[in-house]
């Protein structure tokens, strides 16, 4: 299990917690500081499609100018805004051997993963 986000994040911290709480464990991955590659994020995007990955909300989308924001309409420029502002990534990505369990956190979905 990899959890993918950043560690200041309320959210993340949730999903920590959560984790944690019900013994399940976990790699955690500061995508801030670690990174992310291309192809990871690619991955990411065939599975849940960049609708489901890309976090319209906070502010790092609300700073980007309108003409960036109508351009993001597919995969590809999404993973480009990804790339270089992995803020706009919904938060936490979590991942089991390979396969995204769930973007952002609620206590419900977690609940009903089979993990």
């Amino acid at each position: 299990m990899k959890l993918y986000g950043i560690p200041n994040c309320g959210t993340v911290k949730k999903a920590r917690a959560w984790l944690e709480a019900h013994g399940i464990q976990y790699q955690f991955s500061d995508f801030k500081k670690q990174g992310l590659t291309e192809a990871l994020l690619s991955a990411w995007l065939k599975q849940v499609g960049w609708k489901k990955l890309l976090k319209k909300t906070g502010p790092t989308w609300g700073q980007l100018s309108e003409e960036v924001k109508a351009s993001i309409k597919d995969d590809a420029s999404a993973l480009a805004l990804m790339l270089e502002k992995p803020n706009v990534i919904k938060r936490p990505v979590l991942e089991h051997n390979g396969k995204v369990m769930a973007t952002g956190f609620n206590d419900n979905d977690y609940e009903n993963l089979k993990l």
